[in-house]
């Protein structure tokens, strides 16, 4: 009996090894293996699959912005960028710019300027001194960007720009000089007329905004006020920007073009520049009647802007007197930007009438 049963538990062990045998051979037809290490590999090759796409992908985006970052950006810096700038490390945010090395020697040189004016002004504030600047010259010669620079960090408390629109008819009734002299500096204070009172000798006749009468009256008269405004106390300097004919109509149209210039121009202007000729026999008027050793003009030769201003913000630190000034030979001027009243009245009388186009 014993050996019977032992017979029946092996028939039923082997029963059950085949019907796992049989459930094995149904989930792998054809002898296929199931083992672990087969699945892994398909799910690598399916990784790699998939990491290649991914960087195929990614390698259009990255294109794509690359692209967009190599495209040139149109435009100027603001002055002073490229100086404050150029010794700063590669950053993440910061973006590469070349900009000429002529540009950089500008700005450094235009910043050291731009310091020792401030010592001016701390002098003149603190002597009680009164300085008047006048800037004349043609339109869009360089005046009030010279201005810009002058004025840029000095206190406004102690500095002033002062540009003056067309008179109203109340001011018309008045004495010529009297809309001016309310703006003449008080003790520690620097002002720049953008324009003067010297509308009168060459705008207004040019034009046709006076007579005949009031233009002679005006260069006989300013020579005396000059004389008593520096006999009581006022610091005077006049600059007169000379452009060339072609510079001036390039900047017109330059400022047609600018949005942000176009404020600059006026109808007044383009008919300005093409009574040229008129403009010079004025001016050269005005230089004969009004160049006194007591209250000189200085010429600005501006058909470059950069060095016109450089040398105009030279000149006048060269002329006055303040503490810790930097050594003269750094304010030298170029003798082919700055030129003397009387310089510019005898190239004038040698060229006025051989038919020479002269500087404005």
């Amino acid at each position: 009996m014993a050996g019977a049963e032992k017979k029946d538990k092996k028939k039923k062990k082997n029963k059950k090894k085949d019907r796992k045998e049989s459930e094995e051979t149904k989930m792998n037809p054809a002898g296929e293996v199931s083992d672990g290490h087969a699945m892994e590999e398909e799910d690598m090759k399916g990784e790699k699959e998939g990491e290649t796409k991914g960087k195929k992908k990614g390698n259009k985006k990255g294109n794509k912005k690359g692209n967009k970052k190599d495209k040139k950006r149109k435009g100027k810096l603001k002055e002073h960028t490229a100086v404050d700038f150029v010794d700063k490390k590669k950053g993440g945010k910061r973006q590469a710019v070349w900009v000429s090395k002529s540009t950089l020697e500008y700005e450094a040189e235009l910043q050291k300027l731009q310091i020792e004016l401030l010592k001016w002004q701390k002098h003149v504030i603190a002597v009680g001194q009164k300085v008047l600047l006048i800037f004349e010259g043609r339109d869009a010669a360089g005046k009030g960007g010279t201005i810009k620079r002058i004025v840029e960090h000095l206190n406004p408390r102690g500095a002033r720009m002062v540009a003056l629109p067309k008179p109203s008819d109340r001011e018309r009734t008045q004495w010529y000089f009297q809309r001016y002299f309310q703006h003449l500096p008080s003790g520690g204070e620097i002002a720049l007329f953008d324009r003067s009172w010297y509308n009168r000798a060459m705008v207004e006749p040019t034009m046709g905004f006076c007579t005949d009468e009031e233009h002679k009256r005006f260069l006989k008269d300013v020579p005396l006020i000059e004389e008593i405004l520096v006999k009581n106390g006022i610091i005077l300097f006049k600059f007169f920007f000379s452009v060339s004919k072609e510079e001036q109509m390039r900047r017109f149209e330059s400022r047609m073009k600018d949005p942000l210039k176009q404020y600059k121009i006026s109808p007044v202007d383009l008919e300005a520049h093409e009574k040229w000729d008129d403009y010079t026999v004025r001016k050269f008027q005005m230089l004969n009647e009004t160049n006194r050793t007591i209250a000189p003009w200085t010429i600005i030769r501006s058909d470059n802007k950069k060095k016109a201003r450089i040398n105009c913000i030279r000149y006048l630190l060269y002329k006055v007197e303040y503490k810790d000034k930097i050594p003269q030979e750094e304010l030298q001027i170029d003798p082919e930007i700055v030129a003397s009243g009387i310089e510019e009245i005898k190239f004038m009388e040698d060229h006025l009438m051989t038919g020479m186009e002269l500087p404005g």
